[in-house]
């Protein structure tokens, strides 16, 4: 399955400062800093866990289809070091599956 067809979310442990170029991305976890160079990257970032996949994200961005694979390059870099990661399936009862 590729990140475009999964749900992710930003990790609880980053914080977004926002930039003319984009935002910078700390993670107080791991003390991790990346530079999300894009607005619109830290559109998608900040709305990925509204969508049931990286590709509704993308869409509700107004990514062109023709730009998903640099997206996708960028989300499977972030997922890398825990800026974004996968969401937690909620069960009937509540429970993370």
């Amino acid at each position: 399955m590729s990140i475009l067809e999964e749900a992710w979310r930003l990790s609880p442990s980053v914080a977004l400062r926002p930039e003319p170029f984009g935002a910078l991305a700390y993670h107080f976890g791991n003390r991790k800093l990346s530079f999300l160079k894009r607005p619109e990257l830290v559109t998608v970032v900040t709305t990925l866990g509204e969508h049931s996949d990286v590709q509704s994200a993308l869409t509700a961005a107004g990514i062109p289809a023709r730009d998903w694979p640099a997206y996708a390059s960028a989300l499977t870099g972030l997922a890398a070091t825990d800026m974004i990661r996968p969401q937690e399936q909620e069960t009937t009862d509540g429970a993370v599956a």
